[in-house]
């Protein structure tokens, strides 16, 4: 049943009088309400014969016959959305009954009036019911402002962490970048880095650093430019102000800065809306600035061509700027925190190169052996953490961990530095000056011997000794003589640090209970106590005592790097570094550890120093190894239980060498 004329319906008999007074009405009451001088603002129309609609603003009265809403609810159909949204309010006029009218309740029913209600009392419902709506809009309004503010609070709060825990400056512009255009809605953006120290700001200059675009690609790189009010980020640098431009290529008159087209033109881009805001340090002092491009309606939206640009792109708006500014100012702070960062991380680089400087001038046959074996360990370190098996596949290495085993590598041999310089550059047995001793006590003893005999041959003459005789004289300096220089070779071989044979200790062991005469007439021994034990070691040049005194370095490089405040990141460097000639059988020192005890960074540089120093091709007293040969050592040493089988095998596999030793191998 319907009561819609304009359905091409047709009211049923029994209610065509009722329907048609419903009507009249209606149109009664449009017109009675088109004249009330009470009723400011509103303008009422007829969308139906049986509908009156009252319009004020954005929200809208709808006024019907009582008994339309229970014949004709067809109707209300095309006003259920607005009603459902509180956009619009129904007044029922004359009565209904009372299952409809709970019904009507629940679908925007305002108030329901008398049929006969006069034009001032309609007045004073359709009031209520606009000021309903607009306490109902506002309550929205504010309800979505607040979610909206939470929302960008809860973002601002996200991206303060996230710009509080990166410390890398090029990835944290990147991130600030990023950042700035997800809270404005920004196509694009790049960021400057102030850089120099002048006091004058503008004899400083401003490097591109980088760049973001959502809508072409383009390969950028840095650059830098001066200072200067004739661009935007060199004003704003220089005014220490934010800049809102609606179209940069109509820039406001008087404008000290322009804009530059010839990047646009190249990558066929039209820049429109600009936001541009400096980065400022606690100290009020410009260190960067951030420039946004584009502001977009939809920010998914890509800006392929210049109709693009016209159709979404939209000037920054006082809320833009807003958040801008917040989002800047940590950004300042994050930014100031991390050149401080990269600082003292230079500074503190620079005193481990200092460092390793000094050790190697006092023992410059080692030079690069630090730097070396640094290398080695670092990238047997990244091999270890690319191994998807075996006992170290769930080893994950943070940048800070590589950092550390990287300084502790630079640093292991740093106690060098306690160890007396003879020491620690001792290349033969005997020291030179002691060489020099023995040299200048054979040559004593050569010259005795040609005094005794050519006295004891001019004796002879003088009492006319034979021909014979005389020639015995003259063989028995030869022989003599040959007697010195073949001791004196046994004592050169064995100042050699190879390993001594045993007729060369038993030589050498002779030649200390020989004795010569000195010109007070008294005997002292050929050879001195500690040149016989010098010059006996069996391996190498060091004698235990000096030996000891070179192994000394390890306890005085943990006690020099334990006395640097490395912090909590770097922490464990000394422990490290003073490990790493502990052995896994508990052989080593100078705490005899095993293998539980070791750190793995450790044992990871234990295997770097041995190769290195079997590979090294600067020792004057050596010759360096072949790779394989190296190889096979560290195998011995594994089977020996002093070093890590599956870390030689991963330095094996990974040959960390390659990059540092080139055509060596």
């Amino acid at each position: 049943m319907t009561l819609s004329t304009e359905s091409g319906g047709k009211a049923p008999r029994a209610l065509s009088a009722t329907a048609n007074a419903a009507v009249e009405g209606m149109e009664a009451m449009a017109d009675a309400l088109r004249q009330l001088p009470g009723l400011t603002g509103v303008t009422v129309v007829r969308p139906h014969p049986l509908l009156c609609m009252v319009r004020k603003e954005d929200h809208r009265v709808l006024l019907a016959p009582g008994i339309t809403w229970e014949t004709g609810r067809e109707l209300f159909a095309p006003y259920a959305d607005a009603l459902a949204a509180y956009e619009m309010r129904l007044v029922l006029v004359g009565s209904v009954d009372s299952t409809a009218l709970s019904e009507a309740q629940n679908r925007g029913l305002f108030a329901v009036l008398n049929e006969n209600a006069r034009p001032a009392e309609i007045s004073v419902a359709l009031e209520q019911a606009f000021e309903l709506m607009q306490i109902k809009a506002r309550s929205e309004s504010r309800g979505k402002w607040l979610s909206r503010y939470r929302y960008e609070l809860g973002e601002l709060i996200e991206i303060a962490r996230a710009l509080t825990t990166e410390r890398e400056i090029a990835k944290l512009l990147h991130l600030i970048l990023e950042k700035s255009r997800f809270v404005t809605g920004a196509d694009a953006g790049s960021m400057y880095v102030v850089e120099g120290s002048d006091p004058d700001p503008s004899r400083r200059e401003l490097r591109f650093k980088t760049s973001q675009n959502d809508s072409v690609s383009f390969d950028s790189r840095e650059f830098t430019m001066p200072i200067s009010r004739r661009s935007m980020a060199g004003h704003v640098a220089l005014e220490k102000t934010t800049l809102r431009i609606d179209d940069a290529y109509e820039m406001p008159p008087g404008s000290p800065f322009s804009f530059d087209r010839s990047f646009d033109e190249k990558v066929g881009y039209r820049t429109k809306s600009m936001l541009c805001t400096p980065l400022i340090s606690k100290g009020g002092e410009v260190i960067g600035v951030l420039q946004l491009i584009n502001k977009k309606k939809e920010p998914s939206q890509k800006l392929t061509c210049p109709e693009d640009c016209e159709r979404w792109v939209v000037p920054f708006d006082d809320r833009s700027e807003q958040l801008l500014l917040t989002l800047a100012a940590q950004a300042g702070i994050a930014l100031e925190n991390a050149i401080l960062y990269e600082e003292i991380r230079t500074i503190f680089e620079g005193f481990v190169r200092a460092s390793v400087d000094a050790i190697e001038q006092r023992d410059p046959t080692t030079s690069g052996h630090s730097r070396r074996v640094a290398d080695l360990t670092v990238g047997l370190a990244q091999a270890v953490e690319r191994e998807d098996t075996g006992p170290y596949k769930d080893l994950v290495w943070q940048p800070e961990d590589l950092r550390e085993v990287e300084y502790a590598s630079l640093l292991h041999d740093f106690g060098k530095i306690g160890v007396r310089e003879h020491v620690l550059v001792k290349a033969k047995k005997l020291y030179p000056h002691e060489l020099d001793s023995v040299r200048a006590r054979f040559d004593f003893v050569t010259r005795t011997v040609e005094l005794d005999v050519l006295e004891r041959k001019l004796s002879a003459m003088e009492r006319g000794a034979s021909k014979d005789e005389l020639a015995a004289f003259d063989q028995e300096l030869v022989e003599r003589r040959a007697q010195l220089d073949e001791a004196w070779q046994t004592i050169t071989h064995a100042n050699e640090p190879t390993v001594l044979a045993a007729g060369d200790f038993k030589k050498i062991a002779d030649l200390g209970r020989q004795v010569y005469a000195r010109l007070d007439g008294s005997e002292a021994s050929l050879l001195g106590e500690r040149e016989v034990k010098s010059l006996s070691v069996m391996r190498g040049s060091l004698t235990p005592e000096e030996y000891d005194e070179i192994r000394s370095h390890v306890t005085h490089t943990f006690r020099f790097l334990s006395k640097i405040p490395w912090g909590k990141t770097f922490s464990r460097v000394a422990v490290i570094a003073g490990a790493h000639h502990e052995r896994l059988n508990g052989t080593g020192y100078p705490n005899r550890l095993h293998a539980a005890e070791i750190p793995i960074q450790s044992k990871m540089m234990t295997i770097s120093d041995i190769f290195d120093a079997l590979t090294a091709s600067d020792r004057p007293y050596k010759r360096a190894v072949p790779v394989e040969k190296a190889l096979d050592i560290l195998n011995l040493e594994v089977k020996d239980g002093h070093i890590d089988a599956e870390l030689v095998r991963i330095f094996r596999d990974a040959q960390p060498w390659t990059a540092i030793m080139g055509d060596r191998q």
